[in-house]
């Protein structure tokens, strides 16, 4: 049996937006040393494929979130926060630009589209997300809602956790899953949101 290689790129890779929404063909523009490695990363698979015949994919993925994410990121730093609000053990959350928009989506349905890039019959690259963006702000108010409290009380905004280069809008185009992989996301964002904040009350008990 041959060797099947995924290769997980990133929304990062396009940065500073050429266009919006992103596509495969969008050319990248990234903003952070993150992004540039991942476009190495990318661009070597892609010569790897070209050059040796591998059945090499990238899937070019938006942010996925879980329960599980780690809380440097801004969807746990915020599920985690209002646990810990709920709980009486913290009253202020910190953040940065409540204006940044990402498309947000659920990591076990990104695990799906990676499965089913590899049981393609030749191997090609795809994005990866929800088509929709929601702005931190939108994460915050879905976030304390379903801990019956109002954000405005407790977020703070703190320039100091603004990014020195932002990526405004990173928005995905998945036409190419749908029609190929036959993908679409199962869970949407408020489930999402929902459930990474259940599980932060259950932990922070």
């Amino acid at each position: 049996m041959k060797s099947k290689f995924y290769q997980a790129s990133s929304s990062e890779m396009f940065g500073k937006v050429q266009e919006v929404p992103q596509q495969e063909t969008t050319p990248f523009y990234p903003r952070s040393p993150y992004g540039v490695a991942k476009v190495y990363g990318h661009w070597i698979t892609v010569n790897y494929r070209e050059s040796y015949g591998l059945f090499a994919v990238s899937g070019i993925l938006f942010n996925h979130e879980s329960p599980r994410r780690g809380l440097e990121f801004v969807t746990r730093k915020v599920t985690h926060a209002v646990a810990r609000i709920k709980r009486g053990q913290a009253n202020e959350l910190r953040l940065g630009n409540l204006d940044a928009k990402r498309d947000w989506g659920y990591a076990g349905d990104y695990v799906d589209a990676m499965w089913r890039m590899l049981q393609q019959p030749t191997p090609e690259d795809f994005v990866i997300g929800t088509g929709t963006a929601h702005s931190v702000r939108d994460l915050c108010q879905v976030a304390f809602a379903h801990a019956g409290l109002d954000w405005q009380k407790f977020v703070t905004v703190d320039p100091a956790l603004v990014r020195p280069a932002e990526v405004e809008h990173l928005l995905a185009d998945p036409a190419k899953a749908r029609r190929v992989l036959g993908w679409q996301p199962a869970v949407s964002f408020e489930q999402l949101v929902k459930m990474m904040v259940d599980a932060d009350l259950e932990r922070a008990k």
